[in-house]
């Protein structure tokens, strides 16, 4: 498999604003997920539904930012800003880096996010 190549597709996915899809098209089924404010995930599904709750939220998006995406072997690194206006009238502004593992199926297997700001 081509880290570089799927790591690059998923990316574009997901600063097209469809953070959904790119779970569910390059998640395996066990992928764990774990982020800088505690939050965790144990299973494909539990992404997916997290993922969708949160972009139900979701009210206006302000902007998607891919900067940079690195692979050394079975890992990737991405660089994004997300800026969101939500449906609670709180605003979202991330910059962060999501590091994630692949399987040789070519799957996510472990995805983590770091706080780059």
């Amino acid at each position: 498999m081509d880290i570089k190549s799927l790591a690059t597709e998923m990316d574009g996915i997901v600063a097209q604003g469809a953070i959904v899809d790119a779970v569910k098209q390059y998640f395996a089924e066990e992928a764990t997920t774990s982020d800088y404010n505690g939050v965790a995930t144990i299973n494909k599904q539990q992404m997916v539904e997290k993922m969708e709750g949160f972009a139900g939220a979701i009210a206006q998006v302000n902007g998607i930012t891919h900067h940079h995406t690195i692979v050394d072997g079975n890992v990737s690194a991405s660089e994004f800003t997300f800026d969101f206006n939500m449906k609670d009238d709180s605003k979202i502004y991330w910059h962060e880096i999501i590091r994630r593992i692949w399987n040789d199926n070519g799957e996510v297997v472990q995805e983590e996010y770091f706080n780059a700001q």
